[in-house]
Order: structure tokens, then sequence, then C-alpha cells
């Protein structure tokens, strides 16, 4: 269940808003939560992409740093049977 929040708009933005969300088949209260949603997404997926494009940068750094071990400290023969969320 999600939690109320208020929010104080213009007239004219609130009336904008509201056709709008009705164009859209959509509450006021629906419109502004899809929007805010969209744009949570979307930020979200920019820092993934930012995250994996540095991360495929600096591969081999982090190879030779780090090497091939995805379980460090786990003991020898148990990293088959560890859970991929392990490390």
């Amino acid at each position: 269940m999600g939690k109320q929040t208020n929010i104080r708009l213009d007239e004219e933005v609130k009336a904008a808003a509201e056709e709008r969300a009705k164009r859209r088949g959509l509450s006021l209260q629906g419109y502004v939560a899809d929007l805010i949603q969209a744009d949570v997404n979307e930020s979200r997926a920019a820092f993934m992409a930012g995250a994996a494009s540095f991360l495929a940068s600096y591969t081999d750094v982090f190879d030779a740093e780090l090497g091939e071990d995805r379980y460090p400290g786990l003991p020898q023969g148990l990293e088959e049977r560890a859970p991929r969320d392990a490390a």
C-alpha cells in the first residue's frame, strides 16, 4: 500500500494536470504517481547504464587486481553451491 503525499499546485497547473489525467483515463493522483514513477525509473536506468559502462571500462583493471575469485574467503569447493548473490 502506498503512502499519501500532499502537494501544492497553482490553479492553472492543477487544471492542466487534471485535463491531462482525464485524457489518459486517470485520476489526478494516478497521473502524478505515474509521472513520479517514470522519473524515478528513468533516473535508475541512467545510473545503472553508467555503472555498467564504468565496470566495462575497468574490467581488465579489476581482473588484474582482484582475479577471478568470485567468492573470496569461501572454503574451496563451496563456490559451486553458493548462491549467485553471495559475494
